[in-house]
């Protein structure tokens, strides 16, 4: 019973002899909260997060706050009236609160805090968030701009701030408020160091260290240091190439006309959608625009998504908050392709990811020595027992659990980070054992199995997506966000396309260079091609200008948005005057 029960029940010590002993079940839910509670094991933790929801509370209806404590009013408002509606319409309760002379004297101080404090997260482009907003539910950039807010309220100076992307999942209109905050905090004389790839910072900044020239064992040189002008007159920087127009993403010629099908959601009504119909045609790339807060992940994570799985699989609930889908039989799979890691462990990396590793094992199971051997081809995997290291299980380090800190790696003693066996790497392939496969880089490995067909061409789909550089072996947690998502889309390539799948991708180009976006965007349109569909939220004007189709939510975030602006092709959406999105794509079609 998931709850327990008050009978005891017999726990058998010894089934054979039919000994035990007698006691109360206490339920699978509290053993599982006590497993959670108890245990310091990040791993375990992920395993049993999967089996909690959470819910409002039925006493307090998620205000978190008793009776007593709500019936508290300054001027006309409870708390919660300030903390549940956006900041923006905060601020103006609090400059419109009605109190008395002596309220208002006692207050005064106290106020002028909080109007200061709310005026800094409107000055970073967080209008739409409430102040009640769990912050687990907040994304890397708000979470990176609220912290940010406070530094420029605390009034320091002689401080050295690091930034790492403030400008990510922001709107090109958001962005000229967060590059003033920065410029406030420089002004009154602290240091930033800003890592990011957005133009307009790039060319706002007073020092500019570009570090290249290219990414992995290609990089790691500072190509160039100086000014913006350095910058653009720099031969060797890809960065400075790409700024001055030597180098430059092209706009297709032609829009794609799909292939007549299309999605169309109903009555979409959750958060700040405002009972919205969405149209999404089906055999393009398709991008979903619209400034922060607007409801474009609604829209796809929260809605869209969970009804094709529901459609597709059964196993998922019908969205709540959507009235109905149509064209659903239009789709046969749905993909997210997000830049979340493609394993947790080191046992898994880009080799193992994509399958070519499969087709490895199977050319060195074919060698003259394996076979005089009698090896088979799962004696070249180190996660099975036979031709792996035991001592480090074939993961090449040893895991060694910190309680308060996080798990630490230490290379295995034994093999020293190899994962296998003296005898299975003493079986070689043109010279190089299995160990030393997994050490080469994509493109020393595209070179030696270059006359495999089966393995060059997943090796190609990886160098294609610009991932040349990775080691086949490195460790799926070491991939960084958008080498993660870049193997993902690696993987699909190399798929058989059906024509009927549908890729979901929410801002692939997050930590991306121009360069890499040049190379994610020919992805992209190689799998449209094939006759798939997109749908991409994003704000980069590169990927933008280059879809098929543009559904423009908004028209501002929060509860000012929800709403659709406009659709059509970025031409259209580019005249349309009311459109954020379309006043800055019309600067760069």
């Amino acid at each position: 019973r998931s709850y327990g029960c008050e009978n005891p029940i017999l726990v058998e010590s010894d089934p054979y002899r039919g000994k035990g002993y007698y006691r109360r079940f206490p339920g699978i839910i509290k053993m599982l909260e006590r497993n959670y509670q108890d245990t310091n094991s990040d791993n375990y933790k992920q395993k049993l997060e999967q089996y909690i929801v959470f819910k409002s509370c039925d006493a307090c209806q998620g205000k978190r706050l008793k009776p007593e404590s709500l019936a508290v009013r300054l001027g006309q408002f409870r708390i919660t009236d300030l903390t549940s509606v956006p900041i923006h319409e905060a601020q103006i309760r609090v400059q419109n609160l009605q109190l008395s002379k002596r309220q208002a004297l006692i207050g005064e101080l106290a106020l002028k805090e909080i109007n200061a404090r709310l005026q800094f997260l409107l000055d970073v482009g967080l209008d739409y968030l409430t102040l009640d907003r769990a912050a687990m539910t907040l994304s890397g950039g708000e979470a990176q701009r609220i912290r940010l807010a406070t530094q420029i309220g605390s009034g320091l100076t002689g401080v050295l701030y690091v930034l790492d992307e403030p400008s990510i999942g922001l709107h090109q209109r958001d962005n000229g408020r967060l590059l003033q905050t920065l410029k406030k905090l420089r002004d009154l004389g602290n240091t930033l160091i800003v890592v990011e790839h957005d133009e307009d910072t790039i060319r706002t900044a007073d020092q500019i260290i570009d570090i290249g020239p290219q990414a992995g064992i290609h990089g790691g040189e500072i190509i160039c240091q100086g000014n913006i002008d350095d910058l653009l007159n720099s031969e060797k920087s890809l960065t400075g190439a790409y700024l001055s127009g030597r180098m430059t993403i092209e706009t297709p010629k032609e829009r794609r006309k799909g292939n007549g099908r299309r999605l169309i959601l109903k009555q979409c009504e959750q958060n700040n959608l405002q009972k919205i119909d969405v149209e999404i045609p089906l055999g393009k790339l398709v991008c979903i625009t619209g400034v922060s807060g607007s409801g474009k992940s609604t829209l796809v994570n929260d809605l869209l998504y969970p009804a094709l799985q529901h459609h597709l699989t059964q196993k998922t609930p019908f969205p709540q908050h959507l009235g109905k889908i149509d064209g659903v039989q239009s789709v046969d799979k749905v993909i997210v392709i997000d830049q979340s890691p493609i394993g947790r462990t080191p046992r898994s990396n880009p080799a193992t990811y994509t399958g070519v590793f499969d087709s490895i094992r199977a050319i060195f199971a074919e060698t003259v020595e394996a076979k005089a051997r009698g090896y088979k081809q799962g004696r070249f995997s180190f996660n099975v027992k036979g031709g792996r290291c035991e001592a480090c299980g074939g993961q090449g380090v040893n895991v060694i659990e910190m309680n308060f800190l996080p798990d630490v790696y230490v290379q295995c003693e034994v093999c020293k980070g190899a994962r296998y066996n003296r005898e299975t790497l003493q079986v070689k392939y043109k010279g190089y054992s299995i160990a030393n496969v997994l050490d080469m880089t994509v493109e020393e490995a595209l070179g030696v199995f270059e006359n495999i067909p089966r393995a060059a061409s997943r090796l190609q789909t990886l160098v294609d997506v610009g991932l040349g550089y990775v080691k086949l072996g490195q460790p799926a947690p070491t991939l960084s966000g958008g080498e993660a998502q870049r193997v993902k889309l690696a993987s699909e390539l190399s798929r058989r396309a059906t024509g009927k799948t549908l890729y979901l991708i929410d801002e692939p180009t997050t930590g991306l260079s121009f360069y890499d976006i040049h190379h994610l965007l020919n992805v992209l349109q190689r799998l449209v091609d094939k006759g798939n569909s997109i749908l991409v939220i994003e704000h980069n004007l590169d990927i933008i200008r280059s879809c098929d189709w543009i559904i423009d939510l908004g028209p501002e975030g929060g509860d000012r948005g929800g709403k659709v602006v406009t659709t059509g092709t970025p031409e259209a959406v580019a005249k349309y005057k009311s459109s954020y999105t379309g006043e800055y794509l019309k600067k760069v079609l």
